[in-house]
């Protein structure tokens, strides 16, 4: 009977536990900049909260998972990039890349390896990229801040013939104590940034 009871507090302790976890996920919508949508969530054991752009573009699903899958084309990335150095790529599989962020002064530029992975539903054509921090392929720098925690997940999903949901899940932990203001300007404005960057590349394809 104990060993029971043993077993059933702890069905019932994993319970509200997991039920925690997952009301601390839920996604709540802060602004709409520019057409795109922007949520916010509070990552579980974490101080900091995670983002994420919406929008609806009007362009065919092919033609907007091609534009961010390509490593190569990367002109309507964050402008905040100062560097973007390709270590690998296989189209539609994965990818390897170093990135360099510029911050404004006193506060030094961050650095990180990243490492991506594509997976396509071929049934319903929903596509998924997800970058993760790579450790041991790039030397850290002593004039740069290596960036550890980190999360980008582009989610893209025809909803028509020519019409694309797309989002766009943004988490990093910036390492340093930066101002409430900065990293809003870099969280908030990441996901914006990178959703209107690539609708004005694929307006420019059309003209």
């Amino acid at each position: 009977m104990k060993n029971k009871w043993a077993h059933k507090m702890l069905f019932l302790f994993l319970t509200l536990i997991s039920s925690c976890l997952l009301s601390g996920q839920t996604w709540k919508f802060v602004k709409e900049n520019n057409g795109v949508q922007i949520y916010t969530r509070q990552e579980p054991g974490k101080s900091l909260k995670s983002f994420k752009g919406v929008a609806d573009i009007n362009e065919s699903a092919e033609k907007v998972f091609t534009l961010i899958e390509d490593i190569n084309h990367t002109e309507w990335w964050d402008k905040n990039l100062t560097q973007i150095k390709v270590l690998l790529y296989e189209k539609d599989k994965r990818a390897q890349y170093y990135l360099v962020y510029n911050m404004p002064p006193p506060f030094k530029n961050r650095d990180l390896s990243v490492k991506v992975e594509v997976t396509i539903d071929q049934a319903t054509g929903e596509s998924k990229i997800i970058a993760v921090p790579l450790s041991g392929v790039t030397p850290e720098h002593k004039d740069l801040v290596r960036i550890k925690n980190y999360r980008q997940v582009w989610t893209v999903k025809p909803i028509g013939k020519n019409k694309t949901h797309v989002e766009l899940e943004f988490y990093v932990e910036p390492v340093d104590n930066l101002p409430e203001w900065l990293l809003n300007m870099v969280l908030i404005n990441s996901p914006v940034n990178s959703i209107k960057g690539l609708k004005q590349c694929l307006e420019k394809g059309k003209k």
